[in-house]
């Protein structure tokens, strides 16, 4: 292996948002399963599972195959998390792994830090990982968090 071509890349990102919206709203779409699904796991590939207890300990487990159309149709992602902590609604960690067709290729820590700022919420995610064996991974999953970012916005706007 060269320092070219690595096995592991190692990254972490922060994302800052404001929300025009109280503390218990936005907050509720990260601990309601139905609410986090739409937002978090509706889009344009076939659900085969989505599963959540939110709780400390508890875990969530998102399974989807891509359509037809996209550049890896047929392909299935398995994303695997368990909440590690829950704070009120101040902050949630969780630890968490995604697979490729069964094949491991993130492994990551995310923070949600949620700020009440009078009528508006302010969300710091935070997100740690460690990708393997996928050298396009961090730009990949920096750029799906911010889209599903701007999709809770729009969900919360409804």
């Amino acid at each position: 292996m060269t320092a070219t071509e690595p096995k592991a890349i190692h990254n972490t990102f922060v994302i800052e948002r404001n929300f025009p919206w109280r503390l218990a709203r936005v907050f509720s779409a990260f601990s309601q399963p139905a609410l986090k699904r739409r937002w978090y796991a509706e889009g344009d590939h076939e659900i085969q599972e989505f599963h959540m207890d939110f709780r400390l300990g508890g875990s969530e487990t998102f399974r989807y195959r891509f359509k037809d159309g996209h550049p890896i149709a047929g392909s299935q992602i398995a994303n695997e998390s368990i909440f590690q902590d829950i704070d009120g609604e101040n902050r949630i960690v969780m630890t968490g792994r995604m697979l490729l067709n069964g094949k491991p290729i993130l492994v990551a820590v995310t923070t949600f830090e949620f700020v009440a700022a009078e009528e508006e919420t302010n969300l710091v995610l935070t997100h740690q990982g460690t990708y393997i064996d996928w050298p396009d991974g961090v730009k990949m999953i920096e750029m799906g968090w911010n889209a599903l970012v701007d999709r809770l916005a729009k969900d919360l706007a409804q």
